[in-house]
């Protein structure tokens, strides 16, 4: 006969016994080997006659010093870093536990795991490793494990995955990563094409242009000119190279997971938009774009930071994704969409008439903007609360603005819509939200 006590303490050693805690990959003590470098070359530049004047001070002797010292230190510090650093996978969460000095455990449970995202910089990709990123409902910031064998990322992620979605922990290694379908994938002379009708790439590259000539002629000051001028450049090269490079050989493929984003020319990236939990579909027409039917599609992520859906892509495909990340959703024609009435110009002259609304069986769509059109898709089971609010000026033209608040903290809204309505439109939301909750599926990997 065996004691109850006893039976415990045998099922607790055979719990202790399935955790198996892991190391990371032998290349993570070099992740951060560049910042001292970068910080003495900032150190540098920003004043070099003194960077000059310190380094000839130093005698052969005195370099070798340093060099035995530093180099072996912080060598011995990064190894030990990564000697100290373990993650585990249990039953019910992500375990990682970090600190030579000071111990930190981060406890993640699974089913509370939004999305995993693997990502690649330039040289990881050149070592064959790769960072698991994970999105965590309520974390301020992703928790990640870098570096992994690029294999073992993905393996990784598709345990957790799979532990999440409810498989049996010893069939989890044996699922595997889900097969995923291409929807999209956007041709590098499109996404160049597109950058280049951009607005704010050639607003960006005229302020980098014009400002520091400016600037020149006002100070004579070469320093005030680099402060300026340095800053404006390399937002000019963001917004255009810095884009393209980011968002080459974008590809969207769907996956039992969710839709799976792979992008960027030097930085590859591995993102998953997880099932259930998108808040917002954005579809963003800038000017230039209509005359070839192209959009670009945003998203809020409720606890995520993926926000891009497709960066650029025709109005017929770019829709065909929105309906696979809200099924049963369908992107309202423009005809469809209702204008303020004309009385709303005496509130916002000309803009009026970029603003329009189309309620639907599954989604509240609100468009704004005259130039740069944004036509937001909220489905009604995303639906937080509804407000309906009226200022002193808009009371006396009778017109209100209805707002829909999102789980993503964001918040679209109905501008200058005739008082009785928003009315009628605050009554009505309110009630398919409550519908929409109702019926909506439940939010589940691999479902």
């Amino acid at each position: 006969m065996t004691m109850p006590g006893v039976e415990d303490a045998v099922a607790d050693g055979r719990a202790r016994q399935v955790v198996v805690e892991r190391r990371l990959h032998p290349v993570t003590p070099f992740r951060r080997a560049w910042a001292p470098v970068a910080v003495v070359a900032g150190w540098a530049v920003h004043d070099p006659n003194q960077a000059q004047e310190q380094l000839t001070r130093l005698t052969t002797t005195m370099l070798l010093i340093v060099l035995a010292v530093v180099v072996p230190g912080a060598a011995l510090y990064g190894f030990l870093s990564w000697w100290f650093t373990h993650f585990a996978v249990t039953d019910s969460e992500l375990r990682i536990r970090t600190g030579l000095f000071f111990r930190r455990t981060a406890h993640i449970r699974l089913e509370r795991i939004q999305a995993i995202d693997v990502t690649q910089p330039l040289l990881a990709r050149i070592a064959g490793v790769a960072k698991l990123r994970l999105d965590v409902v309520g974390a301020d910031k992703k928790d990640e494990l870098a570096f992994l064998g690029e294999g073992e990322a993905r393996a990784l992620r598709a345990e957790l995955l799979a532990r999440a979605a409810g498989f049996a922990p010893e069939t989890a290694h044996e699922v595997g990563e889900a097969p995923a379908r291409e929807l999209l994938r956007v041709p590098a002379r499109e996404l160049a094409i597109a950058l280049a009708l951009t607005g704010a790439t050639w607003g960006a590259l005229a302020a980098a242009l014009v400002v520091p000539p400016v600037l020149w002629l006002a100070t004579h000051s070469v320093w005030t000119v680099l402060a300026t001028g340095v800053p404006l450049l390399g937002a000019a090269g963001a917004s255009s190279a810095g884009r393209f490079v980011g968002e080459y050989d974008w590809t969207v493929g769907e996956s039992p997971d969710g839709l799976r984003i792979d992008h960027g020319l030097l930085d590859r990236a591995h993102e998953t938009v997880p099932p259930g939990r998108v808040q917002t579909v954005r579809i963003v027409e800038p000017l230039l774009w209509r005359r070839r039917d192209w959009v670009r599609v945003e998203l809020d992520v409720a606890g995520s930071a993926n926000s891009v859906l497709v960066p650029v892509a025709p109005r017929a495909a770019a829709e065909a994704v929105i309906a696979r990340v809200l099924p049963g959703a369908t992107v309202p024609a423009r005809a469809a969409l209702s204008r303020p009435p004309r009385r709303a110009g005496r509130c916002a002259p000309l803009w009026w008439r970029g603003y329009g609304i189309a309620v639907t069986d599954t989604v509240f769509a609100a468009r704004h903007g005259l130039l740069r059109r944004n036509l937001a898709l909220v489905p009604h089971a995303k639906v937080q609360s509804v407000r309906l609010t009226q200022g002193p000026w808009q009371r006396l033209w009778r017109v209100a603005d209805v707002r829909v608040d999102t789980g993503a903290d964001k918040t679209v809204t109905a501008r200058l819509r005739d008082a009785q309505e928003a009315a009628e439109l605050l009554r009505g939301q309110a009630e398919r939200s409550r519908t929409g909750r109702r019926d909506a599926r439940p939010d589940r990997w691999m479902a």
